[in-house]
């Protein structure tokens, strides 16, 4: 086929994910800070037509199963994947604040937490069986394995199935360690991560904070050693990203920054989460800076993404492990 029918690459799914977890900060601050509820609803909007706009762009694109097995075996791109049903498994939870739409809300969770548990069961099997060049490996081989899972318990908290919530939870942890260790090794012996991948690297600092505001669904403020552990986990994974941020704005911008988004997002969100337990005028304060710094972050992102939206920069022929748009 000609180049109408190139297939867009599945990190264009980051899109909808980095909004989604702009769109949950948002809707924290309206708990903690009073924010304007409208800015929320209006973001997890947003996020919903992008995934569905992906979605069904990628759809229309394919021309057989075959192209789907291609693009889900891709050593690079392939991960990314996990955030079709990671993205729709928020969207999906957002609705059970409506009570009209609980029933539906829950169902959404139950088959986007069942399609994440199918491709982590395929994930896993196909790194078990089929080596793959170091080289290709970098921070997104988290997301069908930590993010999917840690997202997954948070959704089913919000929808009442704390047990299930408490078992993709344990799943999460299981695989933050296993998966995070690996990847750590490969990152610290080489070979060096391509400039297209960068940006992947802030995945790496997003488990505790996914896992705390998961724990968070499930338990409350409750067992504050457990936040504890957590955050300082958070801090210690964060504080490296200060330094790889000159690296970041050397980089060439490309699709690969919306890594960035949903780590900063979800981190904001739980920083905030945890300040309101000692409510004060300075912890507002500091409220509000993390829900900025998130907003201004994502909306950067959003912004230089603009350019990157036609389809003649979209629609390309699949990266190389050396670097992925």
């Amino acid at each position: 086929m000609g180049p109408s029918r190139a297939r867009l690459p599945l990190n264009t799914f980051g899109i909808a994910f980095g909004l989604s977890g702009l769109a949950g900060t948002w809707t924290a601050a309206t708990t903690q800070l009073g924010a304007p509820r409208a800015a929320g609803e209006a973001l997890w909007a947003l996020a919903a037509v992008v995934w569905l706009a992906t979605a069904a762009r990628y759809a229309l694109r394919l021309r057989s199963w075959c192209d789907l097995g291609e693009d889900l075996r891709h050593p690079v791109l392939g991960p990314f994947a996990a955030l079709v049903p990671t993205t729709a498994s928020l969207l999906a939870a957002h609705l059970a604040g409506v009570a009209p739409l609980r029933v539906v809300a829950t169902v959404g969770v139950d088959v986007a937490a069942a399609a994440a548990l199918a491709f982590l069961a395929w994930f896993v099997a196909d790194l078990l069986s089929r080596p793959r060049d170091p080289s290709a490996l970098h921070g997104g081989y988290l997301l069908p394995s930590v993010a999917a899972s840690l997202v997954a318990a948070q959704s089913l908290a919000t929808v009442g199935q704390r047990t299930a919530a408490v078992a993709a939870l344990g799943v999460g942890l299981l695989f933050w360690v296993l998966v995070g260790a690996a990847l750590l090794a490969r990152l610290a012996t080489g070979p060096q991560v391509p400039g297209g991948l960068l940006p992947t690297l802030a995945i790496f600092s997003a488990p505790p904070a996914v896992a705390g505001n998961a724990w968070w669904a499930v338990n409350g403020a409750a067992t504050p050693v457990v936040h504890q552990l957590l955050l300082g986990t958070l801090v210690a994974l964060l504080a490296p990203q200060a330094f790889l941020a000159r690296r970041y704005l050397r980089q060439p911008f490309a699709l690969g920054f919306w890594a960035l988004t949903f780590t900063t997002a979800a981190s904001a969100t739980y920083a905030l989460r945890l300040a309101s337990q000692a409510p004060s005028a300075a912890t507002a304060v500091v409220g509000w800076l993390l829900v900025a710094a998130a907003t201004a972050v994502v909306g950067a992102v959003g912004v230089r993404s603009l350019a990157l939206l036609r389809p003649s920069a979209l629609l390309r022929p699949r990266p190389a492990a050396a670097g992925a748009r």
